[in-house]
């Protein structure tokens, strides 16, 4: 018979009709009320009645072969339980309070190379925004937000306080966003599916085909047939080129 079995034998089963099974031991037989398990305290008994139960099943197996008819074996398994229940009840270990490390100032480790100095190149700070946090000396600057923090343009404003004009800033390749491959993809795609219209392209969104005439009122026009026409005619009529004469049958003769 496995320990487990032993450890069951004398259950009491119970039926609790509506009533609370929390009181109720799913597992103690004649293994959980002996006085060696009762004296262990309430958390540990379950662990105490399972030791038990296994020492039990050993002695049991020596005894049906009559191996030690003095009880040298049971003293030795008796023992062996009290020790594990004495380990048992021992306290955890006091966790030792680990000190913190000595405060020494050391650099960080910063990666470098090529792709890392781009990448910081391009996420680096504009000459407009330097320019901007910069102030004149024994200059009064104007207030841009009209409010008492005092936020003003620096160095990028040239001229009076009342006027002047905002420097124009010079588009920088370093720090010039991009756009990737996969947003260059999506857009060709959504021009592909969209067609040309004014939202994508860059004709102005108030332009129309239709225009008001004194004859006939509304007129539907095609704004492209002028470009059409200028681009068909600009080669027999341009500024820059010249008359050719064509030689005929007539000619010749």
């Amino acid at each position: 018979m496995p320990a487990c079995n032993i450890q069951v034998l004398g259950r009491q089963r119970r039926s609790l009709a509506g009533f609370s099974s929390t009181s109720a031991l799913p597992h103690a037989g004649f293994v959980y009320f002996h006085p060696l398990v009762q004296s262990m305290p309430p958390d540990l008994k379950s662990k105490a009645a399972k030791i038990l139960a296994a020492k039990c099943t050993l002695a049991a197996r020596v005894d049906s072969l009559h191996e030690s008819p003095n009880g040298a074996i049971g003293v030795h398994l008796l023992e062996q339980v009290r020790s594990k229940m004495e380990k048992l009840l021992e306290p955890p270990p006091v966790k030792a309070s680990k000190a913190l490390p000595k405060p020494l100032d050391k650099a960080s480790k910063k990666r470098g190379g090529r792709r890392v100095r781009k990448m910081k190149e391009r996420m680096g700070m504009t000459d407009l925004r330097k320019s901007a946090n910069r102030m004149n000396f024994g200059e009064l600057a104007e207030d841009v937000l009209q409010d008492h923090i005092g936020f003003d343009l620096g160095q990028v404003k040239t001229g009076n306080i009342a006027g002047g004009r905002i420097r124009a800033g010079v588009v920088d390749s370093k720090t010039r966003v991009r756009m990737s491959q996969k947003m260059q993809r999506q857009m060709e795609r959504q021009r592909a599916q969209g067609g040309v219209t004014s939202i994508r392209s860059k004709t102005a969104g108030t332009a129309s085909s239709v225009t008001f005439t004194p004859v006939q009122g509304l007129e539907i026009i095609n704004p492209t047939a002028l470009e059409k026409t200028s681009s068909s005619s600009s080669t027999y009529f341009s500024s820059s080129a010249s008359f050719v004469k064509v030689a005929t049958s007539a000619s010749t003769k």
